[in-house]
């Protein structure tokens, strides 16, 4: 696994120590070891190295990474170039359209998304082929909890989206009056029509942004 840099690695360093992570480390080595894992191991920190802890302005929650071969990179609900766009994200494009206006691109990687401080961040890092959340349970969990509260200590305005219960349930760690928490329904087709088509996530994000002196995201993403 490639190790994390900059701030990510100074606030998260006493992670790496803890025994819950050591298990991890060694199981996760040995899931790459003797079958197919999901992201590539390279690209389990994707997220965290596009989009440093300084410079996060929204946090979008993700659950495990997708199962399927080419679709996973590091960044929830993105899928790499010349993949189809998974439903989910039909859906989150779909719902930013009704928003913003914003054209529906080509493809579904969300990377000019976490270049801006869109950390784009699942609960769960990775997954064996074709077995959603095969690795829940196994430490991510407490580790990207971890992650949650490093943010929530930022004393800059930042936006969380909590899109579905489990994202919900980490509101929990988000006490910072400094910053913005917007919850809907899941973008999966079983739960978008429950109240998140309408939310209005994306040019609610800018209002507070610019609000409180910060720059708005560029949500358009352009076609490749």
């Amino acid at each position: 696994m490639a190790g994390l840099t900059g701030e990510w690695e100074k606030a998260l360093r006493g992670e790496f120590s803890r025994e819950y992570y050591k298990k991890l480390f060694f199981f996760i080595r040995g899931e790459y070891s003797r079958t197919a894992v999901y992201p590539d191991s390279d690209e389990i920190f994707t997220a965290f190295h596009l989009t440093p802890l300084e410079k996060v302005k929204v946090v979008i929650l993700g659950q495990d990474p997708y199962h399927n071969e080419g679709q996973a990179h590091g960044l929830c609900f993105s899928v790499k170039p010349q993949v189809e766009i998974p439903p989910s994200l039909v859906n989150i494009y779909q719902e930013l359209h009704d928003d913003l206006g914003c054209r529906i691109p080509n493809h579904g990687c969300l990377t000019s998304w976490a270049e801006q401080g869109v950390l784009l961040l699942n609960t769960v890092l990775t997954v064996q082929a074709h077995k959603p959340m095969s690795h829940r349970g196994v430490g991510w969990e407490e580790f990207t909890d971890a992650v949650i509260r490093e943010v929530n200590k930022q004393e800059r305005p930042i936006v969380f989206f909590l899109w579905g219960r489990p994202a919900q349930e980490k509101a929990r760690m988000l006490n910072n009056p400094r910053h913005l928490v917007l919850k809907a329904p899941h973008p999966s087709p079983l739960s978008a029509y429950r109240g998140f088509f309408g939310s209005r996530p994306f040019s609610q994000a800018n209002d507070f942004l610019t609000a409180h002196g910060a720059e708005p995201v560029r949500w358009e993403i352009e076609d490749i």
